[in-house]
């Protein structure tokens, strides 16, 4: 009579374990659209959280917020995320241990501007900078974050 509370035990700890599992070969992505000027003045305050990593990599003095977007997106597996203005990223997770391993399409109107790869470490923004907006010497900048 012990055998059936012993094998229900087992088959809770199974499911949760696999749930468990199920979560962790998932990557949430979020992604934020920037416009990048060399022009000193205000940036835009919901990217104040980022402003002083765009100085750094982009070597721009103001930062404008174009649109956001965010996909889950099961590992492997790939997802797209809108950004607006007509940007989008299909992110591309791969298997891989010490951070999400992401292979990167950054696109425009379907016309790929950029793909590369990156390791993306939970909370901790990696930026690639694009091409020109076609407004004076403003160039396109994507941030990238793993939740």
């Amino acid at each position: 009579m012990r055998l059936i509370p012993l094998l229900s035990l087992l088959c809770l700890l199974s499911v949760l374990t696999s749930s468990r599992l199920a979560a962790a070969d998932n990557v949430d992505v979020s992604a934020l659209l920037v416009s990048a000027s060399k022009e000193p003045g205000p940036s835009d305050p919901r990217l104040k959280p980022y402003e002083a990593t765009l100085r750094r990599i982009l070597r721009f003095e103001s930062f404008k917020l174009l649109g956001q977007g965010r996909a889950s997106i099961n590992t492997p597996g790939k997802g797209d995320v809108t950004l607006g203005a007509r940007h989008s990223l299909l992110v591309e997770a791969e298997a891989g241990g010490g951070g999400e391993h992401v292979q990167v399409t950054w696109r425009q109107s379907g016309r790929t501007l950029m793909r590369t790869g990156l390791v993306l470490r939970p909370g901790v923004p990696a930026v690639l900078g694009g091409p020109g907006t076609g407004q004076g010497g403003d160039v396109y900048a994507v941030i990238v974050i793993a939740r």
